[in-house]
Formats: structure tokens, C-alpha cells, sequence
């Protein structure tokens, strides 16, 4: 059976134990990352570690006055990030991410001069503060004779936002734009990281803190850097960081003056999106995982499947259908749930639609 000591230790340092977080862009700072492949549900992620006032115009409005950032950085795929941040942070991952999609470069025939052909085609289309939709940029691509069919379009664009050179602009309605880094973001601030050990003991301090407790593996799964990396960055993050056996097992995280516990009158449910941190950011689920779902087909689906989490524990997943003046939520569960943690789903399913600004039932 998983210790609930390591999931609900997890619940609180993710956010989600208690509100501490006052705005999107505090919450992403002090994960680091928060990954954004699907806007929507990472829109949830932050919307309800905020608290039950928060709102989807919350973090949209955070998003469109680039606030909070959304760019490759991490393995990679999306990710919120701080502005303060971006820098560091691209200078640490960034290599790294390059040499992975190397293989996919070399297929496209995308060696160094075609993919500083493309940055230079879209910094051009960007520059004096323009900001353009990915299609845009694929015109401006083409009118330079750059390729975009296939994989092309997307590792150039990936390209530019992995050398620092393009990151997310503001939402023109529906559609993402892009945007001059340099143009975006104000120059790195006197405390950020400045150099590579800096960077790496930063972000090993936020990733424990944020999700331990973790094991190095874990680490070096969400930043995609190496254990040789993850070992390094937790000596360097002492004493911030401390190890702790549970169960004859080393654990990492920062540690706080009470451990902390689930609130009274349980159960707390939760309505977990799609690639939330608190559920796809380790390579072992099981400290968080129901035995239920053990070898069940979520496994295999973590990142995709939106979870039901029961005090700190994934029971299940769950989709959502928006209709007119209402969101549904489709609960498919692994457990039978008590009246309790019913009543718990319920009010879970109500701070949703109150986010979403909708009418909420579960079907």
C-alpha cells in the first residue's frame, strides 16, 4: 500500500492542501514549470490552486499581459513559466532539448544554416513588437523559401523559442501568438541564476519544494536533465533540501516545522487536469496512485487522462463537455465512492464550473 505520508506532504507542497497562492504568475514561480501542453486544463491547474474566487479570466488576463510565459523548455513540451525565469531557465534545458530533437532536425534535413535561416525569418516577422499566429509565421517562412510542410514549421518555431529567441505573445482571441523575446520580456533581474550550477540548484530547490516529497529520478524525468544532473543540483540546493526514509525508501523535499495533514471531515477530492503537476511530473506513480489503478490502463494514460484524486490519491479519470450555460463532468471511477466522498466529487465539480464561469453536474 503507498504511504499517504508521501501523497498528502505532496498535495501541500503542490498547492493544493490549502490556498497560498495570491496570482497566477506566484503560483508558476514557485513551481518553476507548469506544464501547459492543453491551455485549458493547465488553465485549471493554476485556477484552483488559487482558491474558489479565482477565475479562467484570471489566468488568461495573466497570460495575455505576459505574465506568466508559454514556451518549450522543459523534455520538451509547454510550459508556463515566469518571465523573471525564462532566461535562466532556456540557458539550463535548452541544450539538452536541442540535442533530443536532433534525430527529428536531421529527418527534416534541418541542419545548422536552414534552422538559423527559419530563427531569422521569424525574429524578422516579429520584430518592432508584432505579434503573429503560428500560421502567420508559416507565411512568413514560405515567403522566404523555408519549408513548413510536415515537422518543418513546428522544430522551426520550437527552435526559436529553445535558443530564446521567440516566446508566447497574447491570445488573439482563440489563437496563440508569438513574440520577440527580447521585446516581451524585461532583461533578467539582479538575482536571477548566472550561471549553469546556480540554475540547476535553483531549480532542483523549486522542484522539491514544490513536489516532494521526490527522488532524483523524478527530477530529472520533469526537467529532462540527468540523474548525474539531479545529484549534483540536490547537493547544491542543501540545506534547503533534506533526505528522509519513508518506508526504507530515500525521499527529497523541503521540509516544514508541522507535517502536514488532510483537513477535517474529509474526504478531499479533487478534479485533476490533464498533465497536472501533481500527478505527471514523477516516473513512478505509485506513492500517488490508488492500488485500484495499479496496472489499470491509467497508467499508461497518466499525462493524457484528466484524474479524480481522493485524498491525494488517483481513483480515476474524468472528461468534460462544455454545453450551452453548463460544464459536464463524466467521472470514470476504479472505486466506489461513500456518500462523503460523493458529496466531495459534487462540490469538486461546483469549483470547476464556478472557474469556467458555468453551471456544473455531474453525469
Amino acid at each position: 500500500m503507498p504511504n499517504p505520508t508521501i501523497a498528502t506532504r505532496r498535495l501541500d507542497a503542490s498547492g493544493l492542501l490549502a490556498t497560498r497562492f495570491e496570482s497566477p504568475e506566484a503560483l508558476v514561480a514557485w513551481f518553476g514549470a507548469v506544464q501547459s501542453q492543453d491551455y485549458p486544463g493547465a488553465s485549471w491547474g493554476i485556477g484552483q490552486r488559487l482558491g474558489p474566487a479565482a477565475r479562467q479570466a484570471d489566468v488568461d488576463a495573466a497570460f495575455d499581459a505576459g505574465r506568466i510565459l508559454r514556451t518549450h523548455v522543459l523534455r520538451p513540451t509547454w510550459h508556463f513559466i515566469s518571465p523573471a525565469d525564462i532566461r535562466w531557465l532556456l540557458a539550463l534545458t535548452g541544450p539538452r532539448v536541442q540535442r533530443r530533437n536532433g534525430t527529428q532536425y536531421r529527418q527534416m534535413g534541418l541542419d545548422g544554416p536552414a534552422l538559423r535561416r527559419g530563427v531569422d525569418s521569424i525574429a524578422q516577422a516579429l520584430e518592432g513588437g508584432i505579434h503573429r499566429t503560428r500560421r502567420e509565421l508559416a507565411q512568413a517562412l514560405e515567403r522566404d523559401g523555408i519549408a513548413t510542410n510536415g515537422l518543418h514549421l513546428t522544430l522551426q518555431v520550437m527552435h526559436a523559442e529553445l535558443e530564446g529567441v521567440i516566446c508566447s505573445g497574447p491570445r488573439r482571441g482563440r489563437q496563440f501568438t508569438y513574440a520577440l523575446l527580447d521585446e516581451r520580456v524585461a532583461p533578467a533581474p539582479a538575482d536571477a541564476p548566472r550561471d549553469r550550477e546556480a540554475a540547476l540548484a535553483e531549480l532542483t530547490r523549486r522542484y522539491f519544494t514544490s513536489h516532494g516529497p521526490a527522488q532524483p529520478r523524478d527530477f530529472a524525468w520533469w526537467s529532462g536533465l540527468t540523474i548525474a544532473d539531479a545529484a549534483t543540483g540536490l547537493r547544491l540546493a542543501a540545506p534547503a533540501i533534506v533526505r528522509e526514509s519513508i518506508d526504507g525508501v530515500d525521499w527529497w523535499w523541503a521540509p516544514r516545522d508541522d507535517d502536514p495533514v488532510l483537513p477535517p471531515g474529509g474526504p478531499l477530492v479533487h478534479l485533476l487536469p490533464n498533465y497536472d503537476e501533481y500527478l505527471g511530473s514523477y516516473r513512478d506513480h505509485a506513492p500517488t496512485f490508488d492500488p485500484s489503478m495499479l496496472g489499470a490502463r491509467w497508467v499508461e494514460e497518466v499525462f493524457a487522462a484528466h484524474l479524480v484524486v481522493r485524498d491525494g490519491m488517483a481513483i480515476g479519470g474524468w472528461k468534460r463537455e462544455l454545453a450551452a450555460g453548463e460544464v459536464v463532468v463524466r467521472p470514470d471511477l476504479l472505486v466506489d465512492l461513500d456518500a462523503p466522498a460523493r458529496a466531495a466529487l459534487e462540490r469538486a465539480s461546483e469549483a470547476y464550473g464556478r472557474f469556467l464561469g458555468l453551471a456544473a453536474r455531474i453525469a
